[in-house]
């Protein structure tokens, strides 16, 4: 943890809105193109660590400098609403976010992976990195997972989230009913 577990915990307990790069941090970066579109990978258990997010009270959501019809696809199957795609620079969309939503900066956590995540991470009250970030974006995180890009980063970061909000061992419970 690129900070103290206690400043980690203060600031993890703030949080109301978890936000996630795409291309990089849900994926492994790869994108195939064929005749059908473009394909994307997604990890499940990617997958059920927002539905943990979302059923632990914080709102979820996807904040991608492109569009892609995969990327809007896996949001409606995860039943997340909130998907920004767009060509601005990300740290715009999220002042623009944090305007329509009356939230503030301290209150959002945000995952990121390349050099566009920076705006992003210098503004939230969280931020966080696949262990396979580019070098600049790690040193900047809070934290850094020990998973790659869309290959377990961001259920290991929801869970230390919740572990620091004391709504861990509820999950776990609802597992074994």
């Amino acid at each position: 943890m690129a900070m103290p577990l206690a400043a980690f915990t203060a600031r993890a307990r703030r949080v109301r809105l978890m936000l996630f790069d795409v291309d990089g941090v849900l994926t492994d970066c790869s994108v195939t193109m064929g005749e059908a579109g473009e394909t994307k990978t997604f990890s499940i258990r990617d997958g059920a660590a927002l539905q943990w997010a979302k059923q632990s009270g914080l709102e979820v959501g996807f904040l991608s400098g492109r569009p892609s019809e995969a990327t809007t696809r896996r949001a409606k199957e995860l039943g997340i609403d909130l998907v920004i795609q767009s060509g601005a620079p990300k740290r715009e969309s999220l002042r623009t976010l944090l305007a329509s939503k009356a939230i503030t900066a301290e209150e959002v956590a945000y995952m990121g992976d390349d050099l566009a995540d920076l705006g992003v991470i210098a503004q939230v009250g969280l931020s966080a990195a696949p262990s396979d970030a580019a070098p600049d974006v790690t040193a900047r995180a809070h934290w850094v997972s020990s998973q790659p890009g869309g290959r377990g980063a961001v259920r290991e970061f929801i869970e230390v989230v919740l572990r620091a909000r004391n709504q861990w061992d509820a999950i776990v419970a609802r597992q074994l009913e």
